[in-house]
Parts: structure tokens; sequence; C-alpha cells
């Protein structure tokens, strides 16, 4: 009886940790929340900084984490209000600027900002990749406002209520939500719930045909189910058969709504293509976020998850892994597909030199624990990896 309690106890303990903020995302206003448009409370400096970074928004080198401070924390609002703009979307669409500011603000809100990597942030910076790949020559001459407009709902909600824990996490403490998508996409399939739950509340939508409003629930829908990354081999196997037998015709809308999927997936996983400086800093937030579901499993018991125990793995060796068998061959496929444009060039470069950066590193790592005598399993776990990263 006292084992069972405990279970008991533990598993309410879980759950508690794991309560999202939106559990099935019931109207605010029928729990007393109104939401609230977000005060800019800059001086003119801060504003007129912002304003000249949202001038060269479409460069590669775009730091959103300069770009969050200079905006008080609202880079995501910001920078989807600039690009709907920006792409006409506002007019062509005749959304109301009240509503669509509200929506954003629900959006943003609703991302977790005590979590080191999934939160607001990053969302923007997604957006603000998807914003360059939106404007690479290859796909922009063929892509309709639907197209952009997709393409951006799709980026800033793609991890929206994420709780910093994966997918494997949620099925092995038997989380509801892992029970309600039956262990398939579990994430990904509440980040769009969650999204059609915040687009009818705002009524964004409201005053188009109720055709097309479903029509763009069900694409964000497909858009956001792409970035499961169980799903990354199969989306590179239909990549390279349309590239090998030059099939793409993007004046079809499914081929062009793949491409999109593509796109959004490599806004995703490009913080290894970014400069140094601003790839680095990810690198380390998604690492601390896995320690952090490690610390949670060892702190109640669970079997450790892969890359989630600080102790064994490093962010060197995580970080060349993810790039070697995930990034690489997803932009390579992406670069041929642009026609090796300065962007596509421009990230293959950068993903080159920190791939170069991470190797060093972990050497650097090696060395040291061999010299403090600590090499042990560590030390031949760091050997194989070194081995299997060798550059031709």
């Amino acid at each position: 009886d006292t084992t069972l309690s405990g279970e008991i106890g533990t598993k309410k303990k879980v759950k508690r940790l794991l309560s999202f903020q939106r559990y099935f995302h019931a109207s605010r206003l029928l729990r007393g929340i109104v939401p609230q448009a977000s005060l800019y409370l800059l001086d003119e400096d801060y504003l007129g900084q912002a304003r000249h970074m949202l001038s060269k928004v479409g460069m590669w080198d775009f730091d959103i984490f300069l770009f969050d401070r200079l905006t008080n924390g609202n880079s995501l609002v910001t920078l989807l209000c600039h690009l709907f703009n920006v792409h006409g979307l506002i007019h062509h669409f005749q959304l109301d600027m009240v509503t669509l500011h509200r929506f954003f603000v629900m959006v943003q809100e609703d991302y977790h900002s005590q979590n080191p990597y999934h939160n607001a942030v990053h969302a923007a910076d997604v957006t603000q990749a998807m914003h360059c790949y939106l404007r690479e020559p290859k796909l922009a001459s063929f892509l309709t406002p639907s197209d952009i407009m997709l393409g951006l709902l799709a980026a800033a909600a793609h991890d929206v209520d994420h709780p910093g824990v994966n997918q494997p996490f949620l099925i092995k403490t038997k989380h509801h939500l892992a029970s309600l998508y039956q262990n398939v996409s579990v994430l990904e399939n509440h980040h769009w719930r969650s999204t059609i739950g915040m687009l009818r509340e705002s009524r964004l939508l409201a005053h188009l045909p109720k055709e097309v409003a479903q029509d763009i629930e069900q694409q964000l829908g497909s858009l956001i189910l792409a970035t499961d990354i169980n799903r990354q081999n199969e989306f590179l196997i239909r990549l390279k058969s349309h590239l090998d037998n030059q099939d793409l015709r993007l004046e079809d809308a499914q081929d062009r709504h793949f491409m999109l999927q593509i796109a959004l997936k490599c806004a995703d996983i490009c913080n290894p293509c970014r400069v140094w400086d601003l790839s680095k800093q990810w690198s380390e937030r998604v690492c601390e976020e896995f320690y952090r579901q490690g610390d949670l499993e060892q702190k109640f018991e669970l079997e450790i998850s892969p890359l989630c125990n600080q102790q064994k793995d490093t962010v060197p060796s995580i970080q060349i892994g993810f790039m070697t068998y995930i990034v690489e061959p997803l932009f390579e496929r992406w670069a041929q597909f642009t026609g090796n444009t300065p962007l596509s060039e421009n990230m293959l470069n950068h993903l080159r030199r920190n791939k170069a950066k991470w190797r060093s590193l972990l050497h650097k790592q090696h060395s040291s624990s061999r010299s403090n005598d600590h090499s042990g399993q560590v030390t031949s776990s760091q050997e194989q990896t070194l081995n299997e990263e060798e550059t031709p």
C-alpha cells in the first residue's frame, strides 16, 4: 500500500510539473482571463534600434537575441506584425489589425518563457528564417499570398505550448496528451490543435468563407506535423526522389505545399547554419533543456533519455551528431533545390565551420579527460565519435 501510494504521489508530482498552460485550450474568457496586448515600455532609442533591425530582417546574420531585448521580450509579435505588413497579407486577406495583434500576443504568450530553448524567441528565430527561405528565387516566384501566410503562421506557432520535454518522456509518464494522440507526433499535434484553438478564439479568420478557414487550419496542421523529427527520413527520401527525377512542379499547389514543409523543417533546425556566436547560444540552450529533462527523470527514478545525461552527453558530442545525421543531409538537399544560391552556400559554410569548432572543443575535452586520468568509458565513446566524425 505504501509503495502504491508513493507511485501515485510521484505521478501527481510529474503531472503538476508537466501541466501545460492551456490543457484543452478552453476559452480564456471562460476562465476569467481577458487577453491583454503587451505594452511596449521602450524609449525611442530602443524603438529606433528595433526598427533599424527590421529593415535588415532578410539578412541571415539577423540577431534574434538582440532583437528580443530591443523589443522588451516581444520579438515574435513585433516580427510577425512587420512581416505580415511587408508581404501585404493584412491588405490581401482584409485582416483586422487589432484582432491580428491580439492573436499574435496569444501565440507569444502561449510559449513557456522558462524553457531555455522551446520558447517564443525560438519561434521568432524560425519565423525570421522562414521569411528568408520564402524569398529564395526558386520558390518566391510561385508563392501565393496564402502560401506565405501559412508559412509564417506555421513557423510562429510550430512549437506553441511546448512543455520543455520530448515525446518519449510524455509517453513513459503516461501524459494525457500521449494518450490523446496515441503516441504519434504527440507534441506536434498539440502545437497544431493549440494554434487552431487560438485562431478560433481570436476570430481572426471569421470573416473568410468557412471552407477557406477550414483549409487554412488543415494546411497549418500538415506544415506543423512535418516538423516531427521522427519523420525526417520520410521527407528526405521524398525530396531526394523529386530532385533526382526533376519532377517538382511548383505551379502545382501540392508540390508548393511540400516545399513549404521542407522550408519549415529547415527553419526549425537551422541553428547550426547560423553564425557561430548565435549558433553556440542555441546549442547551449537546447542542451540545457535536455539536461533539465534528464534531471527530472533522475529525480523520479525514470530511465534517463538519450542526450539528456549531463554527465555523459556533452554539448559538442550532441551537436556533432545532430549536424551529421540530421542537419547536413537536409540542408544539402535544400541547396540542391534552390540551385546553390548565396543564402544556401552561406548556410552550408557556417554549418561546416561550426561543426569544425565543436569537433575542436570535443578534442580538447578528450585531451583534458585523458590528462586527468578519467577517460574510461567516456573517452572510448568520444574516440568512437571522433573517428566517425572525421571528414573525407
